[in-house]
């Protein structure tokens, strides 16, 4: 049964007083949450398969598993679902687009995309008021068959990877200007090794070759180049040659941002540790939250504590302004628009939870090295009623507060998405 908005606001009435009590401002609080955007990804949409063509097919060490029916098969599709997503989720959004999600009537190679194939998804973003951010498409493509490209030892497939790449901050800083908000374009690659190669300095030497070309070709007044590393990836177990510590040391000698993506990591790393290190070495970082299971499968992202941690560590770090959000997760097992939605709220959620808690005394607490203080005020923040903070604010945005949404999303299934071929 759905709760009423006279029983949210009896119900936030009293969270706002019991935080009071904790010296949080609620009110505050919630006008901070609704101005950090978060960063959508449109390939959840349709198992990353793109436009460029109808048989495209998915390769580079990503599996999208699952056949879930209702995928979205053209542009069309896609944005339609799009906006069923987007009004089910409250507070400050972005999409992020993939290079092969162009429009055009004839084909074009990815070393030769221009703004123009992208106008309509600006045209689109205006229209809803969101930024866009960019990615390059290194996958999926005859030049990765061999799962090597920006470090291929081919001088021609290393060229058509940089051009692709350049050709991306083109169009990355196009859509920045004409939506007034800088475009972040991620540059991420398959590159790596299935067994133990006889060499990794050269690949990665050329690696560093083809992103100075990249970083060198254009100056970026509306656009933002961010570069990921990960730990290894289907048919690159043995190398991968981007890892996490070579784009650190990458991004912090070229003053660009670092991405770090929840899912490219060793699982008993803690990637949110890892975002204040960051911070000190660089102006700003990107994030791609995700949830690996065992490895980087990119399941929908849980209200959880390893996704608690990581808005944690984003707001103790005072990184509101300098981390950008972004999400990554392609799952083709449930409802793929009910999985944006249930991913970004958690998200969301998190980031509420974090901002509720009593900072100041717990800075305090540390400062005096009253360690027992910090810990039972950390515990005790988890008991507060934070839900009803939470309900509140989707109510004062229009949006359900509780599974509600679900019905909505049942209701387009029904409807429009079950009827895809």
């Amino acid at each position: 049964m759905r709760v009423t908005g006279t029983k949210i606001e009896e119900a936030y009435a009293f969270a706002r007083e019991r935080y009071a009590e904790n010296g949080v401002d609620t009110e505050r609080v919630l006008s901070q949450l609704d101005a950090v955007p978060i960063s959508i990804h449109c390939w959840q949409g349709d198992d990353v398969l793109g436009f460029e063509s109808e048989d495209a097919s998915l390769t580079g060490g990503i599996q999208a598993t699952g056949s879930y029916p209702g995928r979205a098969r053209n542009v069309s599709e896609l944005r339609s679902d799009l906006e069923l997503a987007l009004s089910l989720i409250p507070g400050a959004k972005r999409l992020n687009l993939h290079a092969i999600y162009l429009e055009s009537d004839v084909p074009v190679e990815r070393d030769k995309i221009e703004p123009k194939h992208f106008q309509g998804w600006v045209d689109w973003a205006k229209a809803h008021r969101l930024g866009l951010d960019f990615n390059p498409t290194c996958f999926s493509h005859p030049n990765s068959a061999q799962n090597l490209t920006l470090s291929h030892p081919d001088n021609a497939i290393r060229k058509f990877w940089i051009d692709h790449c350049i050709a991306s901050r083109r169009v990355s800083e196009y859509l920045g200007e004409q939506l007034n908000s800088s475009s972040i374009m991620n540059i991420w690659v398959p590159d790596g090794y299935k067994d133990t190669p006889a060499e990794r300095l050269e690949p990665r030497k050329r690696l560093i070759s083809s992103l100075d070309a990249v970083l060198s070709a254009m100056e970026g007044k509306h656009h933002k180049v961010a570069v990921e590393g990960k730990l290894f990836g289907i048919g690159a177990e043995s190398c991968t040659v981007g890892s996490n510590e070579f784009y650190m040391a990458y991004a912090a000698t070229r003053k660009t941002l670092l991405c770090l993506d929840a899912g490219h990591f060793h699982p008993t790393e803690n990637v949110a540790d890892k975002i204040s290190t960051c911070l000190c070495f660089l102006d700003e970082i990107l994030l791609h939250v995700s949830r690996p299971v065992r490895w980087d499968s990119d399941h929908v992202v849980l209200f959880d504590d390893p996704t608690i941690a990581i808005a944690q560590e984003i707001v103790r770090s005072d990184g509101l302004n300098r981390v950008n959000v972004g999400l990554d997760f392609f799952d083709a097992s449930i409802n793929r628009i009910a999985a944006w939605v249930i991913g970004t709220r958690n998200f969301r959620k998190a980031l509420l939870f974090a901002m509720l808690e009593p900072r100041d005394d717990l800075k305090k607490a540390e400062c005096r090295f009253d360690y027992t203080a910090r810990l039972a005020l950390m515990e005790e923040a988890k008991s507060l009623p934070w839900t009803a903070v939470w309900e509140y604010y989707c109510n004062t945005k229009n949006v359900p507060a509780g599974s509600e949404w679900l019905h909505s999303v049942r209701r387009y299934e029904a409807d429009v998405s079950s009827r895809r071929s």
